[in-house]
């Protein structure tokens, strides 16, 4: 699983699992396209910008932003042949009875906007280009929901759609799409907001960047529109 030569874009790279997801493609020698809100959060994860690793700030809930980072991967490496939808966020609490408009807008934006988004700016690259790989981070949740996370599941559950939608359109074109479903992952604001739980048990972000790698690496070329279950020790 080398990926010499290949470029990669992690979107949501300055979080904890984007982070792992980075690292597992650098150590496999990716150029990478590293994608978050802040270009600051970037270089505080990363350092500086090298000749395999750019940095892009976007907000990927708007789609011109999500064009311009299929336009600075083909502009700094000609080509991409892998995208991580790593970008997502988390909320819990409510009803669905008493679910904000606030709420809903969030997450189906972050969690299923966001990929909508980037496979629009970059599935015409990877056709072009001949193929590539496409994985998604969709939740656990997203197969059957529980109390107070309807909205989470949801939008979750969109991303799972979404997933297949595409693997069945793009399977012809050389186009991998695939989804990992994770249960909690092992990160500090996890651990912070359940300080009486037993983070081992969890999902380790590097154990996920493993399978994410796999997923996007020809190893799993005969694997199309999967949702892969990720659930740590629970």
């Amino acid at each position: 699983m080398e990926f010499g030569g290949r470029a990669v874009v992690v979107t949501g790279a300055a979080g904890h699992l984007g982070h792992a997801v980075a690292n597992a493609f650098a150590e496999r020698g990716a150029d990478l396209v590293l994608v978050d809100v802040e270009r600051a959060a970037l270089a505080q994860r990363f350092g500086n910008e090298t000749a395999q690793r750019v940095f892009v700030a976007a907000d990927l809930c708007v789609q011109h932003d999500a064009n311009t980072v299929a336009e600075a991967a083909l502009a700094r490496f000609g080509r991409i042949d892998v995208l991580c939808n790593i970008a997502g966020g988390f909320r819990m609490g409510e009803t669905v009875h008493a679910t904000s408009d606030a709420t809903w807008q969030f997450l189906f934006d972050v969690n299923a906007r966001t990929v909508l988004n980037m496979a629009r700016a970059i599935v015409p690259a990877m056709l072009a280009g001949g193929g590539g790989r496409i994985v998604n981070v969709a939740a656990f949740a997203a197969q059957k929901a529980a109390a107070n996370i309807g909205a989470y599941s949801a939008s979750k559950s969109v991303v799972v759609r979404l997933t297949e939608a595409m693997a069945a359109e793009l399977r012809e074109h050389g186009i991998n799409v695939n989804c990992v479903l994770p249960t909690i992952i092992d990160t500090p604001a996890n651990r912070q907001a359940m300080p009486d739980a037993d983070p081992a048990r969890w999902v380790a972000p590097d154990d996920l960047a493993r399978i994410i790698v796999f997923l996007a690496s020809p190893a799993a070329r005969a694997i199309h529109g999967a949702a892969i279950p990720v659930t740590g020790l629970v």
